[in-house]
């Protein structure tokens, strides 16, 4: 952690570095010992020139490697003890229903790249069809409409996009761009994304390994994932989705010790985390 001025100076300030969603860029932020999370947030914002704050949020990994979103009512220092450098990323938070439809195109974007980067790394699971589709608008969004002079060859291996990018997805991906695209400038490409990614269940899930007190492994042995977003609850086993618990079928929700019980308006669920 840098530190510039005495210890006991409510000035003194810490330097920091926050990832944002397009991997290329970053900011050099300062904030003062006795500021809020919000501070910073808002300052990201600010320079990101968005107006709607309160999908988006900073990320940072603590000591012990674990994942934590940072608390805008709290002490930035009082949540950091131990962090250097100091490090947030910022990511959306809360994911909207129906993103295509925000008003502001700078917020549409910013939950585009986040959805471009849940597609990537897995989180945003789907069909092989479905993430050819999406690959396929962030192609158009990039390279615009296909010319046989210009995008020669397998030209979509060129993009990491997928967590698993086959030559044969490729192919398709290329041919959905070649054909079924044409027209779409990037605004309405990403808008496409959006459009689509929003009806998956996977859509704004950040998924947690847990064991289910009622539900057995299945036969492949595949590991069971809770997630939570607007729609409710969701648990999945291996790429299947097994349950999907509405928000107004849940009464209440505890959280006991490694216990994460879900009382519904007709049963009660548990998971062990």
């Amino acid at each position: 952690m840098f530190k510039f001025g005495s210890k006991n100076d409510i000035t003194l300030e810490c330097k920091c570095t926050v990832r944002l969603l397009d991997d290329n860029e970053v900011l050099q932020c300062v904030f003062h010992r006795d500021q809020k999370g919000y501070h910073l947030l808002d300052y990201v914002c600010e320079q990101l020139n968005l107006l709607e704050k309160d999908y988006f949020g900073l990320r940072y990994v603590d000591e012990t490697k674990q994942r934590h979103w940072l608390d805008p009512a709290r002490s930035i220092v009082k949540q950091i003890k131990g962090m250097n450098p100091i490090i947030f990323c910022f990511r959306v938070k809360f994911y909207p229903p129906d993103p295509h439809r925000l008003k502001e195109e700078l917020t549409r974007y910013q939950i585009f790249l986040q959805l471009r980067r849940d597609l990537l790394h897995g989180r945003l699971y789907c069909s092989q069809t479905d993430s050819a589709y999406l690959a396929a608008y962030i192609i158009q969004s990039e390279l615009g409409d296909y010319d046989p002079d210009e995008h020669i060859g397998n030209y979509v291996t060129d993009f990491k996009l997928l967590l698993k990018q086959t030559t044969k997805v490729e192919e398709k991906i290329a041919e959905i761009h070649q054909l079924q695209l044409k027209g779409q400038v990037p605004a309405i490409a990403e808008n496409s994304f959006l459009r689509k990614a929003c009806l998956l269940d996977t859509y704004g899930v950040d998924p947690h390994p847990v064991k289910s007190i009622v539900v057995p492994q299945d036969q492949k042995g595949n590991q069971l994932y809770l997630g939570i977003n607007h729609a409710g609850i969701l648990t999945f086993q291996g790429s299947r989705k097994t349950h999907h618990f509405k928000w107004q079928d849940v009464q209440k929700i505890n959280y006991e010790g490694k216990m994460f019980i879900i009382h519904l308006m007709f049963n009660e669920v548990g998971f062990k985390l």
